[in-house]
């Protein structure tokens, strides 16, 4: 898909987004999240970027386990931001985390301006990867952090064919149904599987400039944290 595809898909389905990741990942979406967050640094006061930050359900997190943390959460999707904000009027009164609409490939935010970034199943919706792990990159201090959280493909012979048959046969079509729309959870299969393997995508992220890249697997290997270091 084209941005303004994808920019149209999400202000399609903002409104249903959050109820239908939890039906359709059996909420197993929520301690990945979970996890994501416990991976930020606990010592510190630290101000991270939230990148393809949708609903800000991530930023959230991060606050609720980061309690001395600030947020920017970037989305490029107005309806999902809109989401985002009237999420945060009623969860986060204390101002921790704001939105603002920017593109991952051109971040509003100074070089070298934040401790950490995270992006939770966004990476795979940029066209041009290399551009934002670029952005990554410049917005990062030295020493800052990137976590990024996306669906992999399983190493497990067993559980790779299961995960295929279910992003083949099963999300897209109930998926649909779900949001109401007869293309969105066809293009989430389609873009799974257009993804590089976590090796792939780490070389990515290596030439992208970053040291001590690393990869978490979750749930047997159905999700992957990819995670690198901007050199001090």
């Amino acid at each position: 898909m084209r941005d303004f595809e994808v920019r149209r898909m999400f202000d399609t389905i903002a409104g249903g987004y959050d109820m239908q990741n939890s039906v359709l990942s059996l909420r197993i979406d929520v301690l990945w999240r979970k996890r994501l967050a416990r991976m930020l640094p606990a010592d510190r006061p630290i101000t991270v970027a939230d990148v393809a930050a949708g609903t800000a359900e991530v930023s959230l997190e991060i606050v609720r386990q980061r309690p001395l943390s600030r947020v920017v959460g970037i989305d490029f999707t107005p309806a999902m931001l809109r989401v985002g904000h009237a999420k945060l009027a009623r969860r986060e009164p204390r101002g921790r985390v704001r939105l603002a609409a920017g593109d991952a490939r051109r971040l509003p935010l100074r070089d070298a301006s934040v401790d950490a970034v995270t992006i939770a199943f966004g990476i795979r919706n940029v066209q041009e990867r290399a551009a934002a792990l670029g952005e990554f990159f410049r917005v990062l201090k030295p020493g800052g952090r990137l976590l990024v959280l996306e669906f992999s493909l399983p190493d497990n012979a067993l559980l790779r064919g299961l995960y295929r048959f279910y992003f083949d046969r099963v999300l897209p079509p109930f998926g649909n149904w779900l949001s109401r729309t007869d293309y969105a959870y066809s293009y989430l299969m389609e873009s799974v599987h257009a993804f590089p393997d976590h090796q792939t995508f780490a070389a990515e992220i290596r030439d992208a400039g970053f040291a001590d890249v690393d990869q978490t697997p979750l749930t047997g290997g159905i999700a992957r944290i990819h995670s690198g270091v901007r050199p001090a």
